[in-house]
């Protein structure tokens, strides 16, 4: 069954660290990825760009609307997802706590309803 893992953090917290620490968080997750890649569960990922590149669709009254970056205020954005295909929740939550966004921010565990 596919899981979108989706990686929340607070970008700026991620924006300001020091280049070494940034250069170890991003091996983390190259190692993260490449352990996935290994055990043949994963079937794509992705970094987002951060959310003042984003743009919010809407459809309001028959009218479009479109505003500058996400909808919601939060603390933690999306940052990027892993997709993986294991055969249950328990595999998922598995690979979600090895997940390197868990030390900086959540790791969000979504079943995929296939189309």
């Amino acid at each position: 069954m596919e899981y979108m893992l989706l990686v929340y953090s607070d970008e700026q917290d991620t924006a300001t660290m020091p280049p070494a620490e940034r250069d170890q968080w991003i091996g983390a997750f190259m190692a993260y990825t490449q352990a996935l890649k290994d055990a043949d569960v994963l079937r794509g990922s992705n970094r987002l760009r951060p959310t003042s590149a984003a743009t919010t669709v809407r459809l309001t009254g028959g009218k479009t609307q479109t505003l500058d970056g996400p909808f919601a205020e939060t603390r933690e954005q999306l940052g990027g997802y892993y997709l993986i295909d294991v055969p249950d929740l328990d595999a998922a939550l598995s690979w979600a706590a090895r997940c390197p966004g868990t030390q900086r921010g959540a790791i969000e565990v979504r079943p995929v309803w296939a189309m």
